[in-house]
């Protein structure tokens, strides 16, 4: 290592597949000025070692084994964590990229691009910059320059919370345990199946169900 190098950035990998840390891993520690200084495989553990080992950058996936991303990255935010969080995601990045940024997240790479660009997008982030994909950019660039934005699809009406909740059900989830995951109240997951009805124009709970379902599927084909 170069003295130039004496003191690597270090960085923390939280994504719930155990390949896919050590793929990123070796990409990482390649390069001499960065160095993996540990590894999360949940949005609870992945909050841990952010407070313990205080990273320069965390790279975050949005699916967790027991929660989303987003989730981490609020929870960061609110309690004063300073680390940069680099999202490292198979989902749609037109429908997250925005939402993770708005989180207080500060890039999002899709993971089928992370061989060829993760160093290159770690180094952008940890220098104060924003690292999105070219389309991503020019969808944000756009929606700056049109003031309100191009029009959007009715999955991305949908908040947050109501996106995790879809999510869960499409994944199979009934109230109950959405309920138990999210930690909120059974009544108060009816409410979000409710807003997501009336946002994606769905008649009934069979529909809802259906719907989900096939986005999730969908979801798993592209990846």
């Amino acid at each position: 290592m170069s003295a130039e190098h004496a003191n690597p950035a270090r960085i923390l990998i939280i994504d719930d597949h155990p390949i896919v840390r050590r793929g990123l891993a070796g990409l990482i520690n390649e390069a001499d000025d960065l160095t993996v200084c540990g590894e999360a495989d949940s949005l609870t553990q992945g909050l841990t070692q952010l407070r313990e080992l205080k990273p320069s950058l965390a790279l975050v996936d949005l699916s967790l084994g027991d929660g989303h991303g987003l989730e981490l990255i609020k929870q960061a935010r609110a309690e004063g964590l300073t680390t940069r969080l680099l999202v490292v995601s198979m989902m749609d990045e037109s429908l997250y990229a925005d939402r993770v940024l708005r989180a207080g997240a500060e890039g999002y790479l899709r993971k089928e691009e992370a061989t060829d660009n993760i160093v290159t997008a770690i180094r952008e982030v940890l220098i104060g910059k924003v690292y999105l994909s070219a389309t991503a950019t020019a969808r944000v660039l756009n929606q700056v320059a049109t003031k309100d934005g191009v029009e959007k699809t009715p999955i991305e009406t949908l908040s947050d919370r109501e996106l995790e909740v879809f999510e869960l059900l499409g994944s199979g989830l009934s109230s109950r345990e959405i309920a138990e995951r999210l930690e909120l109240s059974v009544k108060t997951v009816e409410t979000y199946r409710e807003k997501i009805k009336a946002k994606l124009s769905l008649k009934n709970g069979t529909e809802l169900t259906r719907h989900a379902i096939h986005f999730v599927m969908e979801r798993a084909t592209d990846e």
